[in-house]
């Protein structure tokens, strides 16, 4: 028995804390394989990985700033509605006034920016819960998109429309597969190796013990396996398509979000105010600085969102983004943030947002109806949470618990002994 838990130490990080941290992952791989086997090979198809990638970038996005909103102890209400807002606002404008594409890209992002500070300002200076600042901005902004956009549909120019529904060109001899995404996959690759490579390096120049090399090859091999196959998959797709540019932009989002969160004084700040804000305030931490900016952060996210979305519609609309709120705080709980607020990963999310995308996909493939799909995802949400929650209760092995336990954030365990109010009260710099 200790031989297995040494070899789960050794292959999941060096910890068996940080082994459980891939609970998560199993359970996504599990959803994979079930529906793989179900649909008869479609939910691994080339096609349907691009797709699947096409179709919820945006949620995803989405479920990046609900983490930072949910992990400084507030909630967000109004995504969808602040995402649907900038959509037919950067849609008149390219439609009414000509404004080029690459210009309304950054109109977006100041709107957003604006619509995220609007609501910062009443959050974090003036002290009214975000919960009912955002129910506000959900309704005023959802009103605002269709005194706008007069209840019509408003087309977009194809410039515009890569952002939401373009991919890697073709470029290079024709070797069958896309040599842009091949190139991206390979690159991938190195990164893994020369990383796992670094972390080897590191332990060792810290006299710590590092796992045996076999170890290091089996656990870089596994990720090797997967990515090319991915690779393989979205470069091999029908002519024309590839990885998608939406996926490419969620991509540079993760890693600077992730650096963001796990090795920035301001990204601790945020975990820390969302473990105990009276704590974190005595230390030195800015409350109102870090309340305002994770709300004026989610405005931007949303407004890129929704110009994704519009992207890859080829259309703004009056029903754009109902319900995407809802599925952005799912994906954040599922990938095990705290109600509560101080716990929480960027990657945890997109993992929990992957698990809720691949259900839906799935179910969709099987061709089961829309009302059935709502209702199913909304059981599988509210049983996996409550399991967990009970499981975690009575000391046994929980998938979220595991996730979460022992860190805030992306960032390394917190010594033992440590809680939100010692975590808070170490000096930071503001």
């Amino acid at each position: 028995m200790s031989r297995i838990k040494d070899l789960q130490k050794n292959l999941f990080g060096g910890t068996t804390s940080n082994a459980r941290q891939f609970g998560m992952i199993f359970a996504l791989v599990a959803i994979i394989l079930f529906f793989q086997i179900w649909t008869n090979g479609l939910t691994l198809s080339s096609g349907n990985l691009i797709q699947l990638v096409s179709q919820y970038s945006y949620i995803l996005i989405l479920a990046i700033g609900m983490l930072m909103v949910i992990v400084a102890g507030h909630i967000d209400l109004s995504v969808g509605s602040v995402a649907a807002f900038t959509g037919i606002v950067i849609a008149k404008l390219m439609a009414d006034h000509n404004i080029p594409w690459f210009l309304a890209l950054l109109i977006g992002l100041g709107l957003g920016a604006l619509v995220g500070a609007w609501q910062g300002f009443w959050v974090a200076y003036v002290g009214v819960p975000a919960f009912i600042v955002t129910l506000a901005g959900m309704l005023l902004f959802r009103g605002a998109n269709q005194y706008v956009g007069k209840s019509q549909t408003v087309s977009v120019p194809e410039g515009f429309q890569t952002i939401g529904g373009g991919y890697l060109p073709e470029i290079g001899p024709n070797t069958g597969y896309n040599n842009l995404t091949l190139l991206l996959g390979f690159g991938v690759c190195v990164a893994v190796i020369v990383r796992e490579w670094q972390l080897r390096r590191t332990r060792f120049q810290m006299g710590a013990d590092a796992a045996p090399v076999w170890i290091s090859a089996v656990r870089v091999a596994i990720l090797l396996a997967v990515i090319l196959f991915a690779t393989f998959q979205f470069a091999g797709g029908r002519v024309g398509t590839s990885f998608p540019i939406s996926g490419i932009i969620l991509a540079v989002l993760i890693v600077a979000y992730s650096f963001y969160t796990r090795n920035t004084a301001a990204g601790r700040h945020i975990y820390a105010v969302g473990g105990n804000s009276r704590a974190a305030e005595l230390s030195g931490v800015k409350l109102q600085r870090v309340n305002f900016m994770v709300m004026m952060n989610m405005g931007v996210l949303a407004a890129l969102a929704g110009m994704i979305f519009v992207a890859r519609s080829r259309a703004s609309g009056p029903q754009d983004g109902l319900s995407w709120e809802l599925d952005a705080i799912a994906a954040v709980f599922i990938g095990g943030a705290a109600v509560s607020g101080g716990l929480g990963t960027i990657s945890g999310s997109i993992v929990g947002g992957l698990v809720m995308a691949v259900l839906n996909n799935g179910l969709i493939l099987k061709g089961i109806g829309a009302d059935s799909v709502q209702m199913i995802k909304g059981m599988v949400l509210l049983l996996a949470v409550a399991l967990d929650v009970y499981n975690k209760r009575q000391g046994r092995f929980s998938i979220i618990g595991s996730i979460t336990k022992g860190f805030r954030g992306s960032g390394p365990s917190a010594p033992a002994g440590t809680g939100p109010v010692q975590q808070a009260k170490t000096p930071v710099a503001s």
